[in-house]
């Protein structure tokens, strides 16, 4: 299976010729949907759902479908009837070769003020993890778990700890568009040094063999 990274929080997954990708949002590229056969979207939040994204990717293959939480899904499926799938915590389907596994059910606290969204993260082929915007930890080993190094509802000392809890053979980042590149070598030293696990990161574009 190859992994691109797509800028912020968006990957793209490639196996047997079928392409899966997860939360093209507002700060991924435009096209990063585009010949996709499956959409993953973790939560309702713009950096992670962008409904011109999820169209695109929709029109550019008619084969194309979503697996998303009920939150995402009422926004789309009337536009899209019948390729838009509502899914929550413990369910599993495989589409388009993939086997996918549902874990977790809210966004991490931003603040005790702001209400909490629902979260999804998914589980790919029993083996990649990507979390979404919370630090759900599967009941299942990880194999790459993708690592939302920065964001405003997290320090890097739980960024750490959940590595360590996770205990994936490898971290690869995602959620780091905000994260400057002065603080990167920081983040790669730390995460790298008190993890427990191989540590790296791609850039918007890259790809790399799992």
């Amino acid at each position: 299976m190859k992994l691109t990274k797509r800028t912020h929080a968006c990957i793209g997954l490639e196996k047997d010729g079928r392409r899966l990708v997860i939360d093209p949002g507002a700060f991924s590229e435009e096209d990063a949907a585009v010949g996709a056969d499956v959409i993953l979207v973790t939560h309702e939040h713009l950096d992670h759902f962008h409904e011109d994204r999820l169209r695109a990717g929709l029109e550019s293959n008619p084969g194309a479908a979503i697996w998303t939480l009920r939150s995402v899904a009422d926004q789309l499926s009337a536009a899209f009837p019948g390729r838009v799938h509502t899914v929550g915590h413990g369910d599993t389907f495989t589409a388009a070769g993939f086997d996918v596994q549902v874990h977790g059910e809210l966004h991490a606290v931003i603040h005790p003020d702001i209400p909490r969204v629902t979260n999804v993260g998914f589980l790919v082929d029993g083996s990649l993890f990507h979390p979404g915007d919370a630090l759900t930890v599967p009941d299942h080993p990880v194999e790459t778990l993708m690592l939302p190094v920065m964001a405003p509802w997290s320090k890097i000392s739980e960024v750490i700890d959940y590595v360590r809890e996770v205990k994936p053979r490898r971290a690869i980042d995602i959620h780091d568009a905000l994260l400057t590149d002065l603080a990167r070598p920081i983040y790669d030293s730390q995460i790298g040094s008190l993890g427990g696990a191989d540590h790296s990161r791609l850039t918007p574009g890259e790809s790399t063999d799992l």
